[in-house]
């Protein structure tokens, strides 16, 4: 029989390999295929672009298509913590379908990083969202940013249509809130849904109100039908969209309907126009030489952007999990967590993360920038 000493080592030395030896499973479900396909597409794409190892360990990514269905992310969510064994999720693509997932991440302690936008998905912290973290910016940024450009460009009335989902609530939720405090006054507010194929009703009551500005609070090349039913009907005031439309289709989509068009983005959108100086242009520029090295020059987007963060978010957390714990383990995903929650000047894509057990964003107004559609591009906006 051993001795009881060297029996000991020899289990340590067992239990260090097993350590060294355990790949990191990241599950990703985006929407790939659906009304959100314009914005999962290029998110898919980059989880490509994603480290192939972290600390030594193997990274597997596990990726699925949730068609822009709530009850698909849902499942895959569930498939890729039951059947896969992930450490982390990442997703998904749309609001609905994120929030949708919480309960799943939660309940199997399992961290995930949304690509979605709205503040729900992290706000209010409870225990089910300790578990959430996300990389697009915050509802309430954005809105100031239009809010701000729409006072400073002498509007005083507002109509609104949104999707009647939660990206369509929150925006007008956090744009109510703002515009007051700009001078601003919503006039009309409407609603149509992300399959909707005609809006005219909606754009006649937004006309007939006469507002300086209407806001689209919708995402993708689902939010070209309102404006272009606006223009249609001769609506000729100032047209806001949301960056939830920061992307080549919604440009190849929308064509000269969108012409003139401002919106929110994030910085990656025009990286390349951004003063010498600006804190993110470096992340930012990187990320679109190596997207674009992979799928040709112009193909990139916000939404990949997103995608990206996530991957920067989760590749941090991981280095120090692995100090910590085995990956495929309880404790491996809480210390990911953990880590998650004290992200420190974490440079993405987008902006800059510094996150906390409060904020499970950790965006500041360095990952917000105006563009304007000029001549079928984006145009950056001092």
């Amino acid at each position: 029989m051993p001795h009881p000493a060297k029996f000991a080592v020899a289990l340590g030395l067992a239990a260090a390999a097993t350590f060294v030896n355990a790949d990191i499973n990241v599950g990703v479900t985006v929407s790939a295929t659906g009304p959100a396909a314009s914005l999962g597409i290029p998110e898919k794409n980059t989880i490509a672009l994603m480290p192939q190892t972290i600390g030594g360990q193997k990274v597997n990514y596990i990726v699925l298509d949730d068609a822009s269905d709530t009850t698909t992310a849902v499942a895959n969510a569930r498939k890729l913590i039951t059947e896969n064994k992930v450490d982390v999720l990442l997703g998904s693509t749309t609001t609905p379908n994120s929030l949708a997932m919480i309960d799943v991440a939660a309940e199997a302690q399992t961290p995930m990083i949304s690509m979605a936008a709205s503040a729900r998905i992290v706000e209010p912290m409870d225990a089910k969202r300790r578990w959430v973290f996300k990389t697009p910016q915050n509802d309430i940024m954005m809105s100031l940013a239009i809010a701000a450009h729409m006072q400073q460009s002498g509007v005083k009335t507002v109509g609104f249509i949104g999707f009647n989902d939660a990206y369509g609530e929150g925006w007008y939720g956090e744009f109510a809130k703002i515009a007051p405090v700009k001078g601003l006054t919503i006039v009309a507010s409407e609603r149509y849904s992300r399959t909707d194929t005609s809006v005219t009703g909606q754009v006649l009551k937004l006309i007939a109100a006469k507002p300086d500005a209407i806001l689209i609070a919708a995402s993708g090349t689902p939010a070209v039908l309102p404006q272009r039913t606006l223009k249609e009907r001769g609506y000729t005031g100032k047209y806001y969209q949301t960056h939830g439309v920061a992307n080549n289709d919604f440009l190849r989509v929308g064509g000269k309907d969108v012409e003139g068009t401002y919106l929110p983005s994030g910085p990656v959108l025009v990286a390349g126009q951004l003063p010498p100086n600006y804190p993110v242009k470096p992340s930012a520029m990187d990320y679109v030489a190596k997207y674009e090295a992979a799928y040709g020059k112009g193909s990139v987007s916000t939404f990949g952007a997103h995608a990206w963060d996530a991957g920067r978010l989760m590749s941090f957390a991981a280095a120090k999990a692995l100090k910590k714990a085995q990956p495929g383990t309880p404790e491996f995903r809480a210390a990911l967590r953990d880590a998650l929650e004290a992200t420190s000047e974490v440079e993405g894509a987008h902006g800059i993360f510094n996150m906390s057990p409060t904020d499970h964003l950790g965006l500041d107004q360095r990952a917000r920038v105006m563009v304007k559609i000029e001549n079928g591009a984006w145009k950056y906006q001092p």
